[in-house]
């Protein structure tokens, strides 16, 4: 259903979805793909390192995101952590600071934080922050 190549990476397919409308109140732990189109109120993160998060223009996620890689158009109040990539489009808005190993920030995407780049040693410390996803 989705799937995109990024630097010589094959980004998983999208198996799960949040639709439009649809409201989540609490933290969303998943793994494989996951599309938010509605409102997420937690904490999202992926159970492994070779997740994707797709967040349309119609998404929202009020909270911290903890995902190998993440596509955003929509909104996200919180920090983000993105231990592979993360691509803004033209609709994204990021309100928190983020980590990230690799970015693209395509115009119009608009960031309220701090950019904290993530190098190699900090890798290793990705299986304890993961550890930490439950709080």
């Amino acid at each position: 259903m989705f799937s995109k190549k990024n630097n010589g990476t094959t980004t998983s397919q999208i198996e799960s979805l949040i639709g439009q409308g649809t409201r989540i109140e609490g933290n969303v732990m998943f793994s494989g793909g996951l599309r938010v189109d509605g409102e997420i109120c937690g904490k999202v993160v992926a159970a492994s390192s070779s997740s994707t998060l797709m967040l349309s223009e119609h998404g929202v996620v009020n909270g911290h995101v903890d995902v190998a890689q993440i596509i955003v158009n929509g909104v996200i109040n919180g920090p983000v952590r993105s231990s592979e990539f993360l691509e803004l489009h033209p609709k994204a808005r990021i309100v928190g600071d983020i980590e990230y190993r690799m970015i693209e920030i395509q115009q119009g995407a608009l960031i309220e934080g701090r950019l904290i780049l993530v190098g190699e040693n900090d890798r290793q410390a990705d299986t304890a922050y993961e550890g930490d996803a439950g709080s």
